[in-house]
């Protein structure tokens, strides 16, 4: 899973946006993104470490952080573009990879190289070929116990990074046109959950083959990007019935919670998300679900929106590097947990504290350069315009969209 979609370094913008500081920020979204990388730590310390629930039932359904991830993704990756469209701006493709490839590419590709040129310290396993990591196709025959294995999201991400685009300067989504692009996005929802069900006859009750051909495939998860871009359309194209929504977040944030909890203990009670009826809608369900908590996390009227919890923005900001590099420690803390065993929560702790740092030094020392790079070689997806004898440039509309 992937999610640079955070906030931006203030020190990596342009001069005059300098001035925005955290409290400026989403809160509501920070938190999402900070409850989905600790969702994701607690599934796979409790997979790959200790080997039994250390965190009760979160350490059972914490697979769902990809989920809500997915979903954070596709809202404020069509959030950026839909805006862009709503004021009939042109977007550059060349422009959009440029920005997404500095943001996403250098922590990568420094992750991806210590597993290659150090794979005893990054956890003794052989990775898939280079070809499939640089070409983010990884995902596709996934076998797991492979090293780097959990960059299978971040593949699928990078495809949807791919296609969005491609369909928004298709023209797709324009303004007037929201009917056809609706029915296109149902369409598709309908789409994931037939696949799903259609392939878990063949793979449903095999392990191993269920995560290659379902979990891990690109057909099998997509449609987890399309609630967010619903939230998304909402915004841009449908203002009035979005200030109606606005002006009801508390009960949105209810009824947000309300739909995860009825989704995660179906998934709990049916086996982790293998059974047919999970398989086939509970993606799905619980994407929508999570799409319902985005919309209440931009409601000014949300306890979500308003409250800066503490810890949030940063574990959002260092969320991507964690992300990368949280397996190895985990792997590295295995080993040195083999001679000493600390007593009770105290080993999740060290493990946890040392996974938050690592990514702390990860984005200070590679992503926040980069950002800077990007700042002034690419400040906007969109083309400059020329109206008159006033040159003006589209700059981006939301710091926590790039």
């Amino acid at each position: 899973m992937y999610f640079p979609n955070g906030p931006e370094n203030p020190s990596a913008l342009p001069a005059g946006n300098r001035n925005r500081t955290p409290r400026q920020r989403e809160h509501g979204l920070d938190s999402l993104r900070a409850a989905a990388i600790a969702l994701v730590f607690m599934y796979h310390y409790t997979s790959f470490v200790s080997h039994e629930p250390t965190f009760g039932f979160l350490s059972v359904i914490g697979w769902t952080g990809v989920d809500l991830f997915f979903v954070l993704s596709g809202y404020l990756i069509a959030n950026q573009l839909f805006a862009g469209v709503a004021r009939d701006e042109t977007l550059s493709l060349p422009k959009f990879n440029a920005r997404r490839a500095l943001r996403t590419l250098p922590a990568y590709w420094f992750i991806l190289a210590l597993y290659f040129l150090l794979p005893d310290l990054m956890g003794g396993q052989h990775p898939p070929p280079l070809w499939k990591f640089l070409t983010f196709t990884q995902n596709w025959d996934l076998h797991g116990g492979t090293a780097f294995s959990h960059a299978w999201s971040l593949c699928i991400e990078e495809q949807f990074y791919l296609v969005l685009p491609l369909v928004v300067a298709g023209g797709l989504w324009q303004v007037g046109h929201s009917r056809r692009a609706w029915i296109v996005l149902g369409g598709l929802i309908l789409m994931g959950i037939t696949t799903r069900t259609l392939l878990w006859f063949p793979y449903g009750n095999d392990f191993s083959a269920y995560h290659t051909h379902i979990y891990y495939s690109t057909i099998g998860r997509f449609d987890e990007f399309l609630p967010g871009i619903a939230v998304a359309m909402l915004k841009n194209f449908h203002r009035p019935c979005w200030d109606r929504l606005m002006a009801q977040g508390q009960r949105l944030l209810l009824i947000g919670c309300i739909a995860v909890a009825v989704v995660l203990s179906a998934e709990y009670r049916f086996d982790e998300g293998q059974s047919l009826l999970i398989t086939a809608v509970g993606y799905s369900s619980i994407a929508i679900a999570f799409a319902v908590l985005v919309i209440a996390a931009l409601s000014p009227r949300s306890w979500l929106h308003r409250t800066q919890i503490p810890g949030a923005y940063h574990l959002a900001t260092w969320s991507y590097s964690i992300y990368l590099s949280h397996k190895a420690i985990d792997n590295i803390t295995l080993r040195l947990f083999s001679t000493w065993k600390p007593p009770g929560m105290l080993a999740p702790l060290i493990v946890a504290v040392v996974c938050i740092a690592v990514g702390a030094v990860i984005y200070r020392t590679i992503e926040v350069p980069f950002m800077a790079v990007r700042a002034r070689r690419v400040p906007s997806i969109f083309e400059t315009k020329r109206r008159g004898s006033v040159l003006q440039t589209h700059t981006q509309v939301d710091s926590q969209t790039t």
